[in-house]
């Protein structure tokens, strides 16, 4: 019997045909490692991805932008109709209240404001102030179809223009708004005291006066 030395493994059996490495045990390839080819797709995939959320996000932005402006213009729309609305109301008061102011107009006139008519009176007026009414309309001031009506119309040689020369009724304003016109007495220049240009091209004033003279 032939006796097994110690301290040697007996070799493994080798199939007849094959080399002495196919016998050797091959290292299993690592899990979880991916060829380069299949990272370089996932990572375009993944800035694809990347790209469509930005636009997205651009796009969300835009319409929240959007959203903003447009509510910011309702409520600038809605404040300046609650103003509007506002004023037309007040308006609409103190038109009611301008015969009352008209009345005490002429008693002061009459010097009949007296007592305590006179301290209800002033009262009215500065509260009709605080609102906001503003009156208008002197005598010598150019006449504007605007804010004036002419009631009355005459000719005046010591005017050079259209003019208010009496205030029958003076005009109201609130705000830019104007409530009633001053209702005026107007004059006009004479008609002869027109300049005219003579065929020379000077110009002279017409010596033909229709209007009365003064002595």
């Amino acid at each position: 019997m032939t006796e097994e030395t110690p301290g040697f493994d007996e070799k493994p059996d080798v199939p007849s045909g094959a080399t002495p490495d196919d016998a050797e045990p091959k290292a299993a390839p690592q899990e979880g490692a991916a060829p380069a080819g299949d990272a370089s797709a996932q990572i375009a995939g993944l800035t694809a991805q990347l790209d469509q959320v930005r636009k997205a996000l651009e796009e969300r932005t835009a319409d929240l932008q959007r959203l903003q402006a447009e509510f910011q213009n309702y409520r600038r729309r809605v404040e300046r109709d609650r103003i509007t609305v506002k004023e037309i109301a007040i308006a609409n008061l103190l038109t009611e209240l301008l015969p009352v102011l008209d009345d005490i107009g002429r008693a002061r006139e009459h010097g009949e404001l007296l007592g305590g008519f006179k301290s209800v009176a002033e009262s009215l007026e500065t509260v009709a102030a605080k609102m906001g009414l503003q009156q208008f309309g002197k005598e010598g001031e150019p006449f504007d179809p605007t804010i004036h009506e002419a009631l009355m119309h005459s000719y005046a040689p010591d005017v050079t223009e259209t003019t208010c020369v009496a205030i029958l009724q003076p005009g109201y304003r609130f705000g830019e708004r104007t409530i009633r016109p001053a209702r005026v007495a107007v004059a006009e220049p004479q008609p002869g005291a027109q300049t005219v240009k003579a065929e020379d091209g000077s110009e002279a004033g017409d010596e033909k006066d229709n209007g009365p003279e003064e002595g």
